[in-house]
């Protein structure tokens, strides 16, 4: 549509025009719910047919043709006549299915087709995402392997603290990562289909249908629960199945949100001390007033869009919290925005986060740089026993490291000179013993503890194993077009 069209004369929402992927587009669009629900109409048929009601081949089959011929504007014109979409679509599938238009919908309520959607949506939205999350994790640990063993500056109150490895520091973003893979597949797992229940929960329209006979219609749910592709259906609901299961839901995306966060926003930090930049395309413009500036901008992004997915939370919180008895209707407007919009979200983050460590670069000389400014002050200690060994008196020492380590800060702090810590106890002839030491005194690599040792463990234990199921989907990358 070119740029007069109606396209740019009202509101479309980013996550969908600007940002997510066309699978997860797709898992929430109307084509997907409407043929969808279509789809429950025939599995309820194809289930009371098998179980005995008076439905014929020729209805199935006339329905089976009209799956994805929807006619949304004869839909769109029922629902403003009926105030009621569940029954729109009814009538026009009817239109289309004249011989199956009195079986549609039989023994249903409206939940029977919206909660099993939504449903279904979001198990196969947890299945759009795992391999995604899986991928992400693939990369970073790739990153941490490769960088095991390269000493980095440590930071506590982001401040210089012990070295670490810059592979170890992935790690920490690699324990979050897992914890939320695990979480996200234990959602997944958990979901259960609504099944045929009726309009509180009862199954009295079918008990009736069935005249009665309690096994048929214990046997009718069992059936559509398996044509929908679910192994269980909750055994209580009330008109809607548990808006608890939305929370959960939720709630594990909202907590993976708070991990990407938490790692692009290390990454923009490290992106300031020069350290490590995410990547950076060959004509991509960081500035528009600054030409030399490279922005953190995919990682500002996650940042930006994992705040607005950890927010979306309290939706389903507040929602399941205000269901009363068997169900009320303010659940739908909120779960129609709350429920795509978390999923959405999350497929963006995951899509860019994998983007980022498919790139990251880091630059050794600097964070050498950085290491040299601080190990001085940090290997007081080392020296400390070092001359103790040498014989000295480990007071004395301790009074001697003191005075010069204060005269090196005032030349940092208050000079803006480099720490020269080192120069100063190698002039000094108190420490002429152990002047032969120094280099390996000073050797950052025994500085890092057992970091390298860690990660070999942890990705081998944890990490790798978390992946075998994903092994066959760890190829595609992700080549952002924004």
């Amino acid at each position: 549509m070119d740029a007069t069209g109606d396209e740019f004369t009202k509101y479309r929402s980013p996550l969908v025009s600007r940002y997510a992927s066309k699978e997860m587009a797709y898992n929430f669009s109307d084509r997907k719910k409407f043929t969808t629900w279509r789809k429950l109409w025939i599995y309820l048929a194809k289930a009371e047919q098998d179980l005995g009601l008076p439905i014929t081949n020729a209805q199935v089959a006339e329905m089976e043709s009209h799956v994805d011929s929807i006619d949304f504007a004869m839909a769109a014109e029922e629902e403003k006549k009926l105030r009621h979409d569940v029954m729109a679509h009814v009538h026009t599938f009817a239109h289309c299915c004249p011989s199956a238009a009195p079986i549609i919908h039989l023994g249903a309520t409206s939940c029977y087709v919206g909660d099993n959607t939504d449903l279904i949506m979001l198990r196969d939205g947890f299945d759009i995402l795992l391999p995604k999350l899986a991928r992400v994790i693939d990369r970073l640990a790739n990153f941490a392997e490769k960088y095991a063993d390269l000493p980095t500056l440590g930071f506590t109150h982001y401040q210089p603290a012990q070295l670490t490895t810059v592979g170890k520091r992935a790690c920490l973003w690699l324990q979050d990562l897992t914890m939320d893979m695990r979480n996200l597949q234990r959602a997944h797992d958990d979901i259960r289909f609504r099944g045929v229940k009726g309009t509180t929960g009862t199954q009295a329209s079918f008990l009736q249908l069935f005249q009665g006979d309690h096994d048929k219609v214990e046997e009718l749910d069992k059936k559509v629960t398996e044509m929908a592709g679910f192994k269980k259906a909750y055994l209580v609901t009330g008109q809607t199945y548990s808006r608890k299961v939305d929370i959960d839901s939720l709630n594990v995306l909202a907590s993976m949100g708070a991990t990407v966060h938490k790692i692009c926003t290390d990454i923009r930090l490290l992106a300031n001390l020069k350290e490590i930049e995410e990547p950076f395309e060959k004509e991509q413009i960081g500035s528009s007033a600054m030409p030399y500036k490279r922005n953190p901008m995919r990682a500002e992004r996650c940042c930006s869009l994992a705040r607005h997915l950890m927010a979306l939370v309290f939706d389903p919180l507040q929602t399941s919290a205000v269901q009363w008895l068997e169900r009320t209707l303010d659940d739908s407007a909120n779960r129609r925005i709350s429920l795509p919009e978390s999923f959405l979200t999350a497929d963006i983050i995951l899509s860019t986060l994998q983007n980022i460590t498919e790139g990251l670069v880091v630059y050794p000389k600097v964070i050498e740089r950085h290491i040299r400014h601080e190990l001085p002050f940090m290997a007081t200690e080392n020296l400390i026993m070092a001359m103790v060994k040498a014989g000295g008196n480990r007071q004395d020492c301790h009074e001697k490291i003191r005075v010069l380590s204060q005269q090196a800060a005032a030349v940092v702090k208050q000079e803006g000179g480099d720490n020269d810590l080192l120069a100063r106890v190698q002039a000094d002839p108190y420490f002429t013993p152990i002047l032969g030491q120094l280099d390996s005194l000073l050797d950052p690599k025994t500085f890092v503890g057992r970091a390298p040792q860690q990660v070999t463990r942890f990705l081998a234990e944890e990490v790798r194993p978390l992946l075998e199921p994903y092994k066959n989907k760890m190829d595609l990358k992700i080549e952002l077009e924004l």
